[in-house]
């Protein structure tokens, strides 16, 4: 039986991710200072002690959670793993998904995201933009209310995480708005992000227009395992339409609740593993169909408990 792995985005990393997983293990070891080398910085140090102010900047999120994440998918590898029928990973979390499959080089990988975050926070000032999530209402409802808020701004969808789960982004006053009605309208809850950066929305396109020209000096060749995009909920082959979908995921919607059934039902995956910290992806699972059961792979227990499951899907 075909399985999945996926992968996190911003908001899963912590100080110590990986220390549940680093005692002892070579490849770690190993995936962090091949890290730490290309991007010309500690990664290893930053990860275990932080601070956390440091590890959540963006130009430093985005690489440490790609490296975690290729940590574990190359431990779950040594340790025989089977491999996957399809990948797929939340925004940042795609990059790390792309680097699995061998579409695009680890260290290459590394240095493109970490230029990703630099873009997208120069591209709006500190407080201009803002995000929020809306709980209990359905895209619908969502993408109307933020048309109607639209009288103040730029506001839009910026992540599908679930059918009752809506991240909202973009300029400050409109995404206020937007929160608004979403009370008004019923929302079991509107809660304000603690972000720098309002991601997912046309306020990114000057950082998209820069990540395309990193992307095109750039060698992506064709993924060995198929790579569900969080653009268009689509697995493509061709470098350049890999590369156009990851330019456009700046400024739309990462179609997320598409993408997990998309798993389930175009790649016939029984279970899904998220590799990397936190288990922020298995909770949205679980809210997207309770019958497709996660498990996230963060430290030893879960490596072992995984590796075991994944005997019924070799």
């Amino acid at each position: 039986m075909p399985f999945a792995v996926v992968f996190p985005g911003q908001g899963s990393q912590s100080v110590g991710m990986l220390a549940g997983l680093a005692d002892g293990s070579e490849v770690v070891a190993d995936t962090i200072a091949e890290a730490s080398e290309a991007l010309g910085f500690d990664l290893g140090n930053l990860l275990r002690e932080g601070p956390a102010e440091e590890l959540n900047r963006t130009e430093n999120t985005q690489p440490a959670l790609l490296a975690a994440g290729i940590a574990v998918w190359r431990l779950w590898m040594e340790r025989g793993g089977t491999q996957p029928a399809v990948l797929a990973g939340h925004s940042l979390g795609e990059y790390t998904a792309l680097a699995a499959a061998g579409a695009i080089a680890f260290t290459d990988a590394l240095r493109l995201v970490r230029q990703r975050g630099l873009f997208m926070q120069e591209a709006v000032p500190e407080g201009v933009g803002a995000m929020a999530a809306i709980i209990g209402l359905d895209a619908q409802t969502v993408t109307r209310l933020c048309s109607e808020a639209g009288s103040e701004g730029t506001v839009s969808a910026a992540n599908f995480n679930s059918p009752a789960q809506i991240v909202i982004s973009g300029q400050r006053a409109a995404v206020e708005k937007a929160r608004g009605l979403a009370e008004a309208a019923g929302a079991k809850r509107v809660i304000p992000l603690a972000v720098s950066v309002p991601s997912h929305c046309g306020l990114m396109r000057p950082a998209a227009e820069r990540l395309a020209a990193e992307l095109s000096a750039l060698e992506l060749v064709t993924p060995a395992i198929p790579v569900v995009n969080n653009a268009d909920v689509a697995a493509p082959q061709e470098a350049q339409v890999i590369a156009d979908a990851l330019v456009r995921q700046l400024t739309q919607s990462v179609r997320w609740t598409e993408t997990v059934l998309s798993l389930r039902d175009d790649f016939g995956a029984q279970a899904v593993f998220e590799f990397g910290p936190g288990q922020v992806l298995t909770g949205l699972g679980k809210r997207i169909d309770r019958r497709f059961p996660g498990q996230a792979v963060n430290d030893t227990a879960s490596l072992e408990k995984a590796l075991e499951a994944a005997k019924d899907f070799s």
